[in-house]
């Protein structure tokens, strides 16, 4: 299935054909597309033969494959196409640059005997010490696979992305019908599909109808297995199984169903919970393997995975109840714009692999950045922009003096939409120039219309802004620094190396609009301290140049300047939220759920209930119009000395 008429950069190997409708191959294909629209030729080919415990075919498919592919091919082997193959893998590995793709162990399938646990598990682990990198679907297969002796720097996670569309365009259900039930995932012991026709017929005196999604070939006898099982519990009527769907037929599905089931015993990463949660689903889940992650999510109700009795409780409570499905529903929908995109995944394994440089952190939606805008705007210091236009006219009056009028160059770090120029252009009453870097080439696009737009004479240029790349891309004469709401997303090197790159040119700089670790909420709620607690530690985490001084950014660059003979003046610069920043204060507010989310997940800690309730209850009076939100911030303005 090639996806390029050039030779491939990347080229993915799986087992058999590459358009079988699973998850895995759903992840391959599309993580392959979306490399290949990033501009790096990709090609997916499905070798012929048994897999995953190979036959001689198998070997030797994989075997010829290898040798056809040039020196230093990058290679990503699936996991159900390499593990078994260990001697096969280690033939090649000096030569080729080999990658493996693992969803979940082999060994961790389920109805396996201990003998073949034992077999795959050494066959894996051989194989896997042959391949310079592994590329996973989740932490938390990345976390088993130090079982194998693969060192945790040679492991990069890589979630599914969603094409999110139906979870932001869901008509408002009434959930007061027959309530359409959805189970996708291809038929197996592991799937559990059979619990769930169980767990139904304990529910059978409540109006729902069920739709089972998935090959039936794959395990036939088990298939037969749940059909049986269906026709004796009297739920042919009520129970569809529809085998595979294409694309079209599985996004009418999820868009038809009113609640998603996953019985799954055990999943490496579970990419049909995000499916789920880009149609807007409510989910219930069970607890198995990485579905464990999940918990803590608006709108998933978790169950102890095998626990037949939990699963038809947690169904009798949604089922049972129009009112809380409808709730869980309007919960799991705004979680939808939270979601990877095959793009991020995309820009993941292409930088573990060495193809492109990882992102910094100016992928932020054009939607949130022109939501903030206006309160940037009326929260930025006045009285250090005026201290610099004065720094500056005595500057260029200085320097310009008997000569034509030259502009003076303005760099903004992370410009996003080009607000800090907007904002400042105006204020400064020198001849301007502005270089506006940011590594997004479609906010750099909005970014050149509005400055044109505005008659400011700027030069936009795509560049991540890395420790390595900030002395390089900084003019010789440039005049100012400046950046809003960035540094608080970057590491100490990095600041430092700000701070050196100021003083080699003299240049003023003006940070603004930097998060300072505090925010309050009007009325109060006993959990806010928890959620600020959890989002200042969000921050401090990886964002792309080292972890982040977050909350202590300002400081650190403040001392830094000082150190380096600047003088420094700093202002707070805070928001102040009302009914009329509605939309903003919803984003925030996602924004810090998202944060709290993930570090209570990667504690696991199963106990998110506090959280949704808490953000249950700040959107009721968001929408009641009764909340107000502060959030601190801190404005800095650093000159060098006139001389």
């Amino acid at each position: 299935m090639p996806l390029s008429d050039q030779s491939p950069s990347l080229r993915f190997v799986v087992p058999g054909d590459p358009n079988q409708n699973t998850g895995g191959y759903r992840y391959v294909r599309r993580l392959a597309g979306a490399i290949s629209d990033a501009g790096v030729p990709t090609e997916v080919t499905g070798l012929s033969g048994a897999f995953p415990r190979p036959n001689v075919r198998a070997l030797s498919e994989m075997n010829h494959y290898m040798e056809r592919c040039p020196d230093s091919a990058v290679v990503v082997l699936d996991g159900l196409a390499m593990s078994g193959m260990p001697e096969v893998i280690a033939r090649h590995a000096q030569r080729l640059h080999l990658v493996a793709m693992i969803h979940h162990p082999l060994g961790d399938e389920s109805g396996l005997s201990q003998a073949d646990r034992r077999w795959f598990f050494e066959q894996e682990r051989r194989a896997l010490a042959a391949v310079r990198q592994v590329i996973t679907t989740s932490a938390f297969t990345a976390r088993r696979l130090a079982d194998f002796g693969v060192p945790a720097g040679r492991v990069t996670v890589a979630k599914p992305g969603v094409a999110i569309s139906a979870g932001l365009h869901r008509p408002q259900k009434t959930y007061d019908s027959i309530s359409q039930v959805l189970c996708v995932g291809h038929l197996s012991p592991r799937k559990a599909q059979h619990q769930l026709v169980q767990a139904l017929q304990s529910v059978e005196s409540l109006s729902w109808r069920c739709t089972l999604v998935g090959a039936l070939n794959r395990n036939r006898e088990y298939s037969q297995q749940v059909e049986r099982a269906i026709q004796s519990a009297g739920l042919s009527e009520r129970i569809e199984l529809v085998g595979e769907a294409d694309n079209d037929r599985l996004a009418a599905l999820y868009e038809g169903a009113d609640l998603f089931v996953f019985p799954s015993l055990y999943e490496g990463y579970g990419m049909v919970i995000d499916e789920a949660i880009a149609a807007g689903l409510p989910i219930i889940s069970s607890d198995g393997g990485a579905l464990a992650e999940t918990a803590g999510r608006p709108g998933i109700l978790q169950y102890p995975a095998g626990d037949v009795e939990a699963l038809t409780d947690r169904l009798k409570a949604w089922l049972g109840n129009p009112e809380k499905l409808a709730w869980n529903a309007a919960q799991v929908g705004h979680q939808a714009k939270l979601l990877n995109t095959w793009e991020q995944a995309a820009e993941i394994v292409l930088a573990a692999i060495g193809l492109t440089q990882p992102a910094m952190g100016s992928s932020f939606e054009g939607r949130w950045l022109e939501l903030r805008e206006p309160a940037d705007h009326r929260a930025r210091s006045t009285a250090l922009t005026v201290s610099l236009n004065q720094w500056l006219q005595r500057s260029h009056a200085r320097f310009t003096d008997g000569l034509p009028q030259a502009p003076v160059t303005m760099v903004d770090l992370g410009t996003g939409r080009g607000s800090n120029a907007v904002y400042l252009s105006p204020l400064l009453q020198v001849p301007q120039h502005w270089l506006l870097l940011d590594q997004d080439a479609c906010l750099l696009a909005e970014t050149q219309a509005r400055l044109t737009e505005r008659g400011i004479a700027a030069t936009v240029a795509e560049q991540r802004l890395s420790v390595e790349s900030l002395p390089t891309k900084m003019p010789e004469h440039t005049t100012l620094i400046t950046a809003s709401a960035l540094i608080d997303l970057v590491s100490a090197p990095w600041l430092m190396t700000l701070a050196e790159t100021a003083r080699a040119r003299g240049a003023a700089v003006l940070v603004v609009l930097s998060y300072s670790g505090e925010f309050s909420l009007d009325p109060m709620h006993p959990d806010d301290g928890r959620v600020l607690a959890l989002v200042n530690e969000h921050q401090r985490g990886e964002k792309g140049t080292g972890h982040a001084l977050g909350p202590e950014a300002a400081k650190a660059l403040e001392q830094r300047l000082q150190a380096a003979g600047y003088q420094v003046e700093t202002q707070a610069s805070p928001w102040h939220l009302d009914c009329d920043d509605a939309a903003l204060i919803r984003e925030l507010l996602d924004g810090w759920v998202a944060a709290a989310s993930e570090l209570i997940l990667e504690s696991r800690n199963q106990d998110g209930a506090w959280l949704q309730h808490w953000l249950a209850n700040r959107l009721e009076q968001l929408a009641e119009e009764r909340l107000a939100v502060t959030v601190q911030h801190v404005d800095l303005l650093a000159l060098p000395e006139d001389g």
